[in-house]
């Protein structure tokens, strides 16, 4: 089932990813699908802090991947077993498995991390058959978007 939402500024990107991430329990993968600019940082923003990550999220266009963790205030409340981390990739200058390899990215699959991955048309067979896929396209001006969630 594909959900659609239109929004108008990178503040409504992030709101509905956030509203997907209160969603999520751990271990899915977001496959995000766009040209550059398209928004797709700006939707990972969101889901960090829709599972209540407190960081600056950026591009790890050079770094391949970045790892935001929750912040836990209380530990009798929140033990550590109960944090959820999220795990950023950037698959725009991967193009091999040993790429793949090389940037832990099989391992995070099995760490319990949601991942959000850019540039995910690059990795496409390396997706779990069950991901999350995000394409967001740029509307008539210049902040609309189109997002289609599936």
């Amino acid at each position: 089932m594909t959900m659609q939402h239109i929004t108008h500024s990178p503040e409504e990107t992030e709101q509905i990813a956030a509203k997907l991430a209160a969603r999520l329990r751990g271990g899915e993968c977001i496959a995000l699908f766009g040209g550059l600019g398209a928004g797709k940082t700006a939707f990972v923003r969101g889901i960090a802090r829709g599972l209540g990550i407190d960081a600056q999220v950026s591009s790890p266009t050079y770094t391949i991947v970045n790892v935001y963790m929750q912040e836990v205030k209380d530990m009798v409340l929140s033990p550590a077993s109960c944090l959820l981390s999220l795990a950023h990739f950037d698959m725009y200058r991967v193009s091999t498995w040993a790429d793949l390899e090389s940037c832990g990215f099989f391992d995070y699959l099995d760490s319990g991390a949601v991942l959000a991955v850019e540039w995910s048309e690059n990795i496409v067979s390396a997706l779990p058959e069950d991901t999350i896929h995000v394409t967001i396209s740029r509307g008539d001006d210049e902040y609309m978007r189109v997002i289609d969630i599936e």
